[in-house]
């Protein structure tokens, strides 16, 4: 039986709300992918971005991933919105655990992202207009869904309700 339930999905779709109420249903640790990669750099993601660009931060992100599914044994794993993008990462995933692709309306997630300390929060976000973050909602979304869509398991659920994933859960190999 699996015991790694990466959680994978736009920002804003509730990776973060999501795997703190599944990891207290499963008794299993929470990890937010983000919050490791600032731990072990000593940085923010917004800091990591502006001060050694894009693609260090995904290379920095696929290790810690590599690293939280070596050394977490069960664990619901938060990953970033781009985590499942880059360097085989998605393939990684499906290889080492459940993943769960949660999809979330655009027009839910474009909400979501407007929020003022969301928007700051967020490096692919920070500083743009209400129509810029429509826009990169839209053509992000477009270009992940390959990658999205390759999960075990896609749950939508914008209430945040977890009795419902816990079934499909069950249903490919991890216990509820």
């Amino acid at each position: 039986m699996q015991k790694l339930i990466f959680l994978i999905g736009m920002p804003g779709a509730g990776k973060t709300t999501i795997g703190r109420k599944l990891s207290a249903a499963l008794q299993m640790p929470f990890i937010d992918l983000d919050e490791y990669i600032v731990s072990k750099h000593g940085q923010s993601i917004p800091e990591l971005f502006g001060a050694k660009g894009e693609s260090y931060f995904r290379q920095a992100e696929a290790e810690a991933l590599r690293e939280v599914a070596a050394t977490a044994g069960a664990a619901v794993v938060a990953t970033g919105g781009g985590a499942p993008c880059f360097l085989d990462n998605m393939t990684f995933m499906n290889a080492h655990g459940t993943t769960v692709f949660l999809k979330m309306p655009a027009d839910i997630v474009v909400e979501r992202l407007m929020a003022a300390q969301e928007r700051e929060q967020r490096p692919l976000v920070a500083g743009k207009s209400a129509e810029q973050i429509k826009q990169f909602v839209t053509e992000t979304l477009i270009s992940r869904l390959e990658f999205y869509e390759k999960a075990h398991i896609t749950y939508q659920n914008p209430s945040w309700e977890i009795t419902g994933l816990c079934q499909m859960i069950r249903s490919v190999g991890n216990s509820c």
